[in-house]
């Protein structure tokens, strides 16, 4: 099973180019986990959210990656959620030159509360990102770009797509 909704990234590098400086990038992703015939996959969705000179609304970019999980503890599923952060910070990297000189933020879908299954990988995820991308990275309850516009390019998909049939 592999199936991707790919981002047009010559589109979204211009796109965030032809913007003001003060137009603010969030990025973030988030994953949901199902069965297909007893198999565990994920659905990696990844947010781009351009806030137009940090007040005039937002253009949402999405992209979609289905993908075997592989994670053992279902209620500790660290492998996945560290899918998570180095699809996020693979996406920083391909949008660097357009991203230098803005105000940038990553989200991650880490709940810190040390009763929640995503705390597990929380200081690993920050690491992470402030080595990869040099940003420190939020987390929930402020990490809206992977907790919710990513659930909402999914559903936006899922809504097309059931119209089209």
């Amino acid at each position: 099973m592999d199936k991707h909704k790919k981002f047009d990234l010559p589109y979204i590098k211009s796109f965030i180019d032809a913007q003001s400086p003060e137009t603010k990038i969030y990025l973030g992703c988030d994953s949901e986990k199902f069965r297909v015939r007893g198999v565990w996959y994920a659905d990696y969705v990844l947010a781009i959210v351009v806030h137009i000179d940090g007040c005039h609304g937002c253009k949402l970019f999405g992209e979609i990656h289905t993908e075997r999980d592989y994670d053992q503890k279902k209620n500790r599923p660290a492998r996945r959620l560290m899918m998570e952060v180095a699809k996020v910070a693979e996406l920083y990297l391909k949008l660097a030159d357009q991203l230098e000189d803005r105000d940038v933020e990553i989200h991650l879908d880490i709940n810190p509360d040390i009763t929640a299954g995503s705390s597990c990988v929380i200081d690993e995820a920050i690491g992470y990102i402030r080595g990869v991308c040099n940003v420190v990275p939020l987390v929930k309850p402020s990490a809206f770009a992977a907790s919710y516009a990513a659930d909402r390019f999914k559903e936006l998909k899922m809504q097309r797509q059931q119209a089209a049939l």
